[in-house]
């Protein structure tokens, strides 16, 4: 593993990673809060160990001795895993109710007992082996990368896993189970909506294809609830393949809200892994997906063999760094319509004394609730606004690689780094390991000179 994409600098990898970066810091800043996680299986088997669908699959067909043949007989004559699991289901109720009685809790024996809980039962409490340790679950390999996703503080985390690993990853969210997502509030911040079920509620579990049938009647309502966030917040994918069902179904959804349609979707990313990155390596920047009814969506791609340089961009947002997400969902005394011009009105619960203790003035609670954008977050930020990638194109090249030769240039003419220091030209700024650049207008200024082979001076 490399640190944060250090270990690539000057390479073409490396000029990806800054590039990455750079995007994925203006689309924070445009947007003006926090992202929205989208986290599949991949992401909980990389740092927990946690079984895949087909091993999954596997250990309940071992555990179950109703279930006699091999899982080919089950993928060859059931085809769809959703339809293997209803048959594995009813073969479970089948053990449970003879020699296997003894393998569930007593109160399961009741004519109200579903017939589908017996299998989700033991789902249950096999996945929940995984988590039960808490801070001790996660593979040692990945802490300094783990460290830098928890500090994301995403706005919301949306999940199909069972398992509890992102509650404690974030345990200031709170999670939303199975159908709780329906009811309540229309927007809120700080929860982690676990829309296929969860093993602390075995029941909810979407396993079987009546499961999935009964959550794809209702999938409108909750693809409305989530598009609210998606329309005003970033949004990354992690744990998925670009092929995967429900990354599919919910950008099916989006694309249907998209006022123009064939263009790369601004603000959603997939993050996958690719063990073969090297410093040569050029990945993609977009992928096309597959949607419903024949038709696709473009949207930003990452390609990473670690994350943590991924996390650390999405976390580099300053305004909400501090933001605990637990007192923002406890501004619950006291009602009061908050209005915006864009949007719907809502209403947002606050309690004066705490809103006082957590928010320093009401322009920032505004921020916080995305009902004002944020474009600058100081007077340098205001002094230095453009990324490295704006800065090149405001020269007229495509990205930041022909801005940054220039700047070489002046080194080996003048004998000066611009990007050595703070100055009227350039600033740094540390957000976890990751240093980000931003250039003023003086900047553009006498790069142009550079590029036009003008006389020019280096004012620091």
């Amino acid at each position: 593993m490399t640190d944060g994409g250090s270990g690539y600098i000057g390479s073409k990898y490396g000029r990806y990673v800054e590039e990455i970066k750079d995007d994925i810091s203006e689309t924070m800043q445009k947007f003006g809060c926090q992202p929205i996680l989208f986290v599949g299986s991949g992401l909980t088997k990389r740092y927990v160990g946690t079984p895949n669908w087909d091993e999954l699959l596997s250990y309940l067909a071992e555990l179950c001795p109703n279930i006699e043949k091999g899982i080919g007989f089950y993928k060859q004559s059931f085809k769809t895993p959703m339809r293997i699991g209803e048959e594995f289901s009813r073969l479970f109720q089948n053990w449970a109710w003879g020699n296997g009685h003894a393998h569930f809790p007593k109160e399961m024996f009741d004519a109200s007992v579903d017939a589908q809980s017996y299998i989700k039962y033991k789902i249950a409490t096999y996945i929940r082996e995984f988590t039960e340790k808490n801070d001790g679950i996660f593979f040692d390999e990945y802490s300094d990368e783990i460290g830098s996703l928890k500090k994301i503080r995403p706005h919301a985390v949306i999940t199909t896993n069972y398992d509890c690993m992102m509650e404690i990853l974030f345990p200031d969210h709170t999670p939303i189970i199975g159908q709780q997502i329906l009811k309540g509030q229309q927007i809120s911040i700080g929860e982690i909506y676990k829309i296929h079920g969860c093993v602390s509620e075995y029941n909810s579990i979407v396993f079987t294809q009546r499961d999935y049938d009964n959550f794809m009647r209702k999938k409108k309502f909750l693809s409305a609830k989530l598009l609210t966030f998606f329309n005003e917040h970033p949004l990354i994918f992690i744990g998925y393949s670009a092929g995967d069902p429900n990354i599919r179904a919910i950008l099916s959804d989006i694309d249907e809200a998209l006022p123009e349609k064939g263009g790369v979707v601004p603000n959603v990313y997939i993050l996958e892994w690719n063990r073969n990155i090297s410093s040569k390596s050029t990945p993609a920047r977009e992928k096309i997906i597959p949607t419903e009814d024949e038709r696709s969506v473009r949207v930003k791609l990452i390609e990473a063999s670690d994350f943590g340089w991924v996390f650390d961009a999405f976390s580099s947002n300053p305004v909400l760094n501090d933001i605990n997400p637990r007192v923002l969902r406890a501004l619950v005394a006291r009602s009061y319509d908050l209005v915006r011009h864009d949007i719907p009105n809502m209403k947002v619960h606050a309690d004066f004394q705490m809103l006082t203790e957590s928010v320093e003035s009401s322009s920032s609670f505004a921020k916080l609730f995305g009902i004002a954008n944020i474009s600058d977050y100081s007077i340098a930020s205001a002094q230095h606004p453009l990324s490295a990638t704006q800065l090149g194109k405001m020269l007229g090249f495509k990205g930041w690689h022909h801005a940054n030769k220039l700047m070489d240039k002046i080194i080996s003419e003048k004998g000066i780094n611009i990007k050595e220091c703070d100055n009227k030209y350039h600033r740094s700024e540390m957000v976890n390991k990751t240093k980000f650049h931003k250039f003023s207008h003086d900047a553009v200024d006498l790069l142009r000179k550079v590029k036009n082979g003008e006389d020019y001076n280096v004012d620091i």
